[in-house]
Parts: C-alpha cells; sequence; structure tokens
C-alpha cells in the first residue's frame, strides 16, 4: 500500500457551523448535470461502439442566463439561457467517426425535460457543444494501462464520515422541496432551490431559496401561502433533526410589491437572474462545507477511467464513511488521497485519515484495522467504472 500517514483530526469550532446545498434547478448544478449527463452517454456509447470507454474530460459547462417577464398567471422567457459544453472527447477512431456533438445535445435536452418541470427545453434553452480531441500525451496516457489505469492528473481528493446533524438537514430540506411527487402537490416551487445553513451553538438558521413559478399562481396571495408552506417543511425537518431552536427565512429578498418577489416563468433563476459554471457548486457529497476539508475540484464531467480529480474525492469519502461503519472506537473520520500523475490510480503517493476515537481509544490500538479498510477500498477503485457510468454515484 502506498504510503500511509494515520493521525487525530484537528479540533473543529464548535461553536459555529456553515452548510449549504444549490438544488437542481440552480445553474451550477445544470452545469454540473449537463456536464456528467455528457460523461456518461459518451462512456456508454464508446463501451457500445469499442468495448471499452475512449479518453474524454468533458467538465467545461457554462450556463449565460437569459431574460424573462414573469408574471401572474404566465408571463414569458424573452431571450434564451445560452449553455456551453466544452471539453476533450474523442470524436474518431481509425475511419468510424462518434457523433459526439449529438449525444451531448440529446443528453442534455433529456435531463432538462426530465429535472425542471416548468422549462422548456426546445425553446428556451440554445445549448452549444465546443468539445475538441485530447492532446496527444494525455491520450496516450489515457491508453497506456494494462489491468489498472493510470492517473491523469496530480490532485487532491478529501472526504470524511459522518455528515454532522445539520449537513443531514441541509440535504434532506432540499431533497423534500425537489422531491418528484412536488410537481403535483407544489408545482410553484421551481427547481432552482438554495438552502443556507448556520448553527450558531445549539440554535440554527436556514435561509431557503425557491423560485416560484408565476404561471401556477393567481395573486400574491398565493405566492405567500407558498412560502408559507415552506417555512412550515422546514421548521418541521429542523425539529425532526433535533433542532428545538430553528429561524426560518424563505425568499428573503421579496419586498413589499409584486415586482419584488422571486417570480420566474421557468422554476430556474437561469431565466434572467443568475448565470453557472461546473464545480462552483456542491461536492461529491451533495454539499458545499467550508467548516470541513474541502476540494476545489470540479468532479463532473471528468471521465470515470483515470481522472483523479473525480476518482479520489468518491474514494476519499468511501474510506473515511467504511472506517467509521466497520469501527465501534471511531466517531469521525478524514481522509485526503494524492495522486501522481502516470502512477496507477489505486496507488496514490500520499494517504492520510485522520480519526476521532471514542473514550480516549488511543490510535495505535486501531491502526491496523484503519489500514486494512484503506487498503481494502484502494483496491476497489476500478470497481467505480460501472457505478459512475450507470449513475449511480453522484457528483454534485
Amino acid at each position: 500500500m502506498p504510503s500511509l500517514v494515520i493521525a487525530a483530526p484537528s479540533i473543529p469550532d464548535d461553536q459555529v457551523e456553515v452548510v449549504e446545498r444549490k438544488g437542481l434547478g440552480h445553474p451550477d448544478t445544470i452545469c454540473d448535470a449537463l456536464a456528467e449527463t455528457f460523461s456518461r452517454n459518451l462512456c456508454r456509447e464508446y463501451s457500445r461502439r469499442f468495448d471499452r470507454i475512449l479518453h474524454h474530460n468533458v467538465d467545461k459547462a457554462l450556463l449565460c442566463g437569459g431574460r424573462s417577464a414573469p408574471v401572474f398567471g404566465g408571463g414569458s422567457v424573452t431571450a434564451p439561457i445560452n449553455i456551453y459544453l466544452a471539453g476533450r472527447a474523442t470524436s474518431q477512431i481509425g475511419g468510424e467517426s462518434i457523433p459526439v456533438e449529438e449525444i451531448a445535445v440529446e443528453g442534455s435536452r433529456s435531463w432538462l425535460r426530465s429535472n425542471l418541470h416548468a422549462l422548456d427545453s426546445e425553446r428556451d434553452v440554445r445549448l452549444h457543444v465546443l468539445t475538441q480531441a485530447g492532446s496527444q500525451d494525455l491520450q496516450e496516457l489515457f491508453s497506456r494501462r494494462s489491468r489498472t489505469p493510470l492517473a491523469n492528473d496530480t490532485s487532491i481528493g478529501v472526504g470524511y464520515a459522518p455528515l454532522s446533524a445539520l449537513e443531514n438537514l441541509v440535504l434532506d430540506l432540499e431533497r423534500h422541496i425537489n422531491r418528484r411527487d412536488r410537481n403535483r402537490e407544489h408545482p410553484a416551487w421551481g427547481e432552482d432551490v438554495k438552502v443556507m445553513g448556520l448553527r450558531y451553538g445549539k440554535s440554527i438558521r436556514l435561509t431557503v431559496a425557491c423560485a416560484m413559478i408565476g404561471g401556477t399562481l393567481r395573486h400574491r396571495d398565493d405566492y405567500l401561502s407558498e412560502k408559507s408552506a415552506l417555512h412550515k417543511l422546514s421548521a418541521q425537518l429542523a425539529e425532526r433533526h433535533g433542532f428545538a431552536e430553528c429561524h426560518v427565512d424563505v425568499n428573503a429578498a421579496d419586498g413589499p410589491s409584486s415586482n419584488e418577489l422571486y417570480l420566474t416563468v421557468t422554476g430556474t433563476s437561469a431565466e434572467a437572474g443568475d448565470d453557472g459554471q461546473v464545480g462552483r457548486g456542491n461536492r461529491v457529497n451533495g454539499l458545499i462545507t467550508p467548516c470541513r476539508p474541502m476540494s476545489l475540484e470540479a468532479a463532473a464531467g471528468k471521465n470515470p477511467i483515470s481522472h483523479v480529480g473525480k476518482i479520489y474525492n468518491v474514494a476519499a469519502r468511501d474510506i473515511a464513511e467504511a472506517i467509521v461503519a466497520t469501527m465501534s472506537e471511531v466517531a469521525a473520520a478524514e481522509c485526503l488521497l494524492l495522486s501522481r500523475i502516470g502512477d496507477p490510480v489505486t496507488r496514490p503517493a500520499v494517504v492520510q485519515v485522520k480519526v476521532a476515537t471514542r473514550d480516549g481509544v488511543p490510535i495505535a490500538k486501531i491502526r491496523r484495522l484503519v489500514e486494512e479498510i484503506t487498503a481494502d477500498r484502494l483496491c476497489r477503485i476500478p470497481r467505480l467504472i460501472d457505478e459512475f457510468v450507470a449513475g449511480n454515484i453522484s457528483t454534485f
């Protein structure tokens, strides 16, 4: 196994905790989702045609917001949203061409149709595909592997376990708002949801932003009723997660007039109010957690074979979760993986694991089992490929 450093974690500031999640319809999340969908569909097409996944990294996407005129009872998008999908993708092998642009466009429109219920993905969105072939050296590195892929970058992956009560609450709240039956129960709630959780001691404050869809609302009172329902849901979930003291703000920037409400046509601020980019949103655990170890890597859209910027963030989280789940002596764990370009992905240059033990159990007593769990999870890294391609591992 590569060099393994086991240590106690640094002591966090337990007084203040900040957690954020950007929901499905947030412009940054849209970019992550379309980049990851593009990569998955490329993997499937490459495998279908050539029985192997070819070199690609389509982890660059930019959303430029449009213009809209939302009103109660209707509204319209007056200038479309422009989304640019860029990166590197193999488009030809020998004399056979792969329809990369078609794969990107079809996959993106399908995701938009399936996940943003008030957006017309044909009328309201313009898609631009700007992929090129990868550099010769990286293509050669990608293909220069036997049974174990070689890292195509020198990069860092981090993960931790378990999630805190506030982290679980923020995840749970966004998922409740965007659950599948929402379209029937609360069609006014757009998918562009952002939840910011602040814990100060034992009390918390939740700031929830939700783009309301004007076409489903008759007037201001309907809007306020939907805000009230969101407030009630947030407070109930906070209590369920153990927070007796919780202050909730919903669409906090709303003003007294109808022109000062978070009203949209499509349920996403991408129609007029915001732009988006891959990597500016949630990490692979679905959260933005500045009080925790966190990588700046944009995982979505990177290839699942050799791009450690994607693989190591998931593997590091898996190692931390496995240690906590397996060892009753461990209350919490953190993991850092550092790759070296050209080395097997299963052999990081450095592995650092930090563990917080219960009841003062010395680290020396559990070191061997930590090493065994870590080595086992590193050996499993190649198995992640099929899980990424199947969409079983979220990167945002």
